[in-house]
């Protein structure tokens, strides 16, 4: 996701849909009383070549529309957001519309106060960076070494192997000896959780053949690139980098989730359930909140969202963290076991 323009004092966020995992974290951001403002497609009815005679043709049109509904399918990636269409060209009629979000969708999405765990839900899908990965785009005859931030990326070095094209096979790996050295080199110093190595053609799989070192072999991610010297951004639009993103949330999921079990295990600093969250919240006693996209999504079919809704709104007023845990992966198929909510306190509120 792109955050194209951020204006608070209105309440305006300006985004741009970028992949499906976008669509994911916008279900958790918009909600019932929200408006969107956008291009969208809407059937107008134009008059034929016969004399009285119509025919509804679909249009892009820009509309402003008061959200009712939020609906998201993961399993088709589809986000739709209904409801009442309150500015518009003059031949769309104020009636019911559903907006639909798609990779490539430009919208504005108003809102009349903007969360802090909404905000961060936004950077967190707009961050395709982070300072645990480290990248090496190479060939036979350089190599091009880069650490990734949450801006931007950082080359750490360039190195520039001493073989022609028609040199011996042997002394090519001579310098997938220097590559490896320096992969150590960067692992100790930075202690990266992913290393991805990218190269044209089959040179990363004779890179995997010189490596003996077992504890750098298991955070390699392997990709591809057309060159050395683009190679580091290419990597960046790639698939396997965007997976070893969603790797490292569900392994910070993970670990949210498990602190919250060892402390219902010991009775401590810990609630679950709605009931028990909710007084832990009135209470202003919660530092973070789990909840699972599970019980989101089914509370709102059930148009019963506006309890969960305001728990998260009221850790957020008191300081505390909002967390919201993926269903599918087995810490969110824990945490839905109890109800699919739970929280870490700063203080017990039952002895």
């Amino acid at each position: 996701m792109k955050i194209l323009k951020t204006n608070l004092n209105k309440g305006e966020v300006t985004i741009a849909v970028q992949t499906a995992d976008d669509l994911w974290h916008l279900s958790q951001i918009m909600e019932k009383g929200d408006y969107i403002k956008g291009k969208t497609l809407r059937k107008i009815q134009i008059k034929g070549k016969e004399e009285r005679s119509t025919e509804a043709v679909k249009k892009p049109i820009w509309i402003k529309l008061l959200v009712e509904s939020v609906e998201f399918h993961k399993y088709t990636n589809m986000l739709r957001a209904g409801g009442t269409i309150v500015e518009g060209p003059e031949e769309v009629p104020k009636a019911h519309h559903t907006f639909s979000f798609e990779e490539g969708t430009i919208a504005t999405i108003i809102k009349e106060k903007w969360y802090s765990y909404q905000l961060k839900r936004l950077r967190e899908a707009s961050e395709k960076k982070t300072g645990r990965i480290i990248i090496c785009a190479f060939d036979r005859e350089e190599a091009v070494f880069a650490l990734l931030k949450e801006q931007g990326y950082e080359i750490l070095a360039e190195l520039k192997g001493q073989v022609e094209k028609k040199l011996q096979k042997t002394e090519t790996r001579n310098f997938y000896r220097e590559i490896i050295h320096a992969l150590q080199e960067y692992d100790r110093r930075y202690s990266p959780e992913h290393v991805i190595l990218a190269s044209p053609s089959f040179w990363k799989e004779e890179l995997l053949k010189e490596l003996n070192d077992s504890k750098l072999k298991q955070k390699l991610v392997l990709s591809a690139c057309s060159n050395v010297q683009g190679g580091v951004k290419e990597v960046l639009n790639r698939p396997e980098l965007q997976e070893v993103l969603k790797q490292e949330r569900a392994s910070m999921e993970a670990q949210a989730v498990e602190k919250l079990f060892a402390e219902i295990s010991k009775s401590g600093l810990s609630a679950y359930g709605s009931k028990e969250v909710g007084e832990a919240a009135n209470a202003g006693a919660v530092k973070t909140l789990l909840v699972t996209d599970g019980l989101i999504h089914r509370t709102r079919q059930q148009g019963s969202f506006a309890e969960i809704d305001g728990l998260m709104k009221s850790t957020d007023r008191t300081g505390g963290e909002v967390f919201i845990i993926n269903s599918e992966n087995e810490p969110g198929q824990k945490l839905d076991a109890l109800g699919g909510i739970g929280a870490l306190l700063r203080y017990k509120i039952h002895w």
